[in-house]
């Protein structure tokens, strides 16, 4: 594998030359200002950055540095940039941090601590490109059009490939724009009906005084314009799968007809005298509290009994946790391609915003906001405006203390470094470029007991780690 690129911003020519050979596992690329630093980010697309404060003309103070800073995170928002600087004062360490520095090094800098925190600015950003490699092209689902990671929703799909063996009614519960029709075609899809028709019908999108003739269907000369003999919605799912979708919204003098037709499997046409024996499995969908329509006489209890042998319940997206910049990020790299525009992404402060979002119109809405913003986007990435969404709140004051924000990010590191190596320390400890009785530390700083186990398992002392001490947690 090619080497990855630091991009060093430095204008001391003997740092330039030590910082050479002090990252010999990196292709080390200079900038002695922050013109030079702009042309070689943009064209050089480097993986980390070392940023000095102390760059011409104002090589004696620190405006030009954070100038330097403020661009390279327009520029690029996820590069990690480092900062190590001789201006090392707190407010200076706290600024750097704000703007979205990934660390402050006061000079003169100790090379060890220096190439641990480029070595895991570099695994940071290795892992939020594989995560968004992932995000932009997920992993094939038995549930077609299903795209999520939340646990609550898992559990979803996992009742769902259970049922579709099975030919029980279902209940698919769940706020408009939540997948409910795609939930049922999996019901269908994954039994032995595939094979025969799936058919919807949406309940609420056809008047009361049609419904009756598209479910059941009509004899010719049964109304004023019925000139031919109609097949219905429940007659055209012969062998396969009916979908109601909106089913609250079905009139109540229509639902003892479909009682009947699901207590005997018999239809009749509008007009006709036939029954008409039909087998065909019913899944219905409505984001209305049937129950309690049941309750106040607006919903038939035998029929609600009849629909509901299984009920399956979806949590709106708001509750879904990480999926929704998962599905964002899954939108945006299918519209991109569909509509052949060249954006780089999704801003940081549009990711906020969409986390922050409420999303009432769920995966619908969401697909629908992301879908606009690359058609109408100016600049490389989406915004928040593009979006159409309001800026999320700024993070309170105290979020931006240093070693708050460095306890953080060591464990959001370690969390991900067991995870990838399914839980092997040795493994961890080699992804993060540590030593073990280092990873022993700072699992036991971060109260994770593994760190305690471990080290005692193999007779290693728990000592301090890189910027904290053994004995805080």
């Amino acid at each position: 594998m090619s080497k990855p690129k630091l991009l060093v911003i430095e204008d001391d020519p003997g740092l330039c030359a030590q910082y050479r050979w002090a990252f010999p596992t990196c292709r080390v690329l200079l900038a002695n200002d922050r013109q030079q630093a702009e042309q070689m980010a943009r064209r050089e697309q480097p993986a980390a950055v070392l940023l000095d404060l102390g760059l011409p003309p104002d090589a004696e103070g620190v405006s030009e540095g954070f100038a330097t800073l403020e661009m390279l995170r327009q520029v690029n928002p996820g590069l990690p940039v480092v900062v190590a600087s001789g201006q090392g004062q707190k407010e200076n360490a706290l600024r750097a941090i704000s703007l979205g520095a990934y660390d402050f090094c006061e000079k003169p800098v100790d090379l060890e601590v220096l190439r641990t925190v480029i070595g895991r600015a570099l695994r940071l950003r290795e892992l939020e490109e594989e995560n968004a490699r992932l995000a932009a092209a997920p992993k094939a689902s038995p549930i077609q059009g299903i795209i999520t990671a939340d646990e609550a929703m898992l559990k979803v799909c996992r009742t769902v490939e259970r049922l579709g063996s099975v030919s029980v009614p279902v209940l698919l519960l769940g706020e408009s724009g939540t997948g409910k029709e795609a939930l049922a075609r999996a019901l269908h899809d994954l039994g032995p009906r595939a094979q025969k028709p799936f058919v919807a019908l949406n309940c609420a999108a056809i008047p009361e005084n049609l419904l009756e003739s598209e479910l059941f269907g009509h004899e010719r000369g049964a109304f004023t314009g019925a000139v031919k003999q109609v097949i219905g919605k429940i007659e055209g799912a012969h062998g396969g799968t009916l979908f109601l979708d909106e089913i609250g919204e079905m009139p109540i003098t229509l639902q003892a007809k479909l009682l009947r037709f699901l207590q005997d499997q018999v239809v009749e046409r509008v007009g006709g005298r036939i029954p008409i024996k039909v087998d065909v499995r019913v899944v219905s969908a409505t984001n209305q509290p049937l129950e309690e329509q049941a309750e106040s006489g607006k919903f038939r209890g035998d029929l609600l009994y009849r629909l509901n042998s299984v009920t399956v319940r979806i949590p709106p997206l708001r509750e879904r946790g990480t999926d929704i910049l998962l599905l964002a990020r899954f939108f945006f790299s299918r519209q991109v391609k569909e509509f052949a525009r060249k954006l780089r992404g999704i801003d940081p402060q549009a990711a906020e915003a969409i986390t922050a979002y409420r999303w009432p119109g769920n995966v619908r809405e969401l697909e629908n906001r992301i879908r606009r913003a690359v058609l109408m986007a100016d600049g490389p990435m989406i915004t928040a405006a593009d979006l159409e969404l309001a800026p999320a709140e700024a993070a309170p004051e105290a979020d931006l203390d240093l070693r708050t924000a460095r306890l953080k990010t060591e464990r959001l590191m370690l969390d991900r470094a067991l995870v990838r190596s399914n839980g092997s320390l040795s493994a961890a400890a080699r992804l993060l470029g540590i030593s073990r009785p280092t990873l022993y530390g700072l699992l036991h700083a971060h109260g994770l007991a593994a760190g305690r186990q471990a080290a005692e398992a193999v007779g290693e002392p728990i000592g301090e780690t890189a910027g904290v001490p053994a004995d805080e947690s």
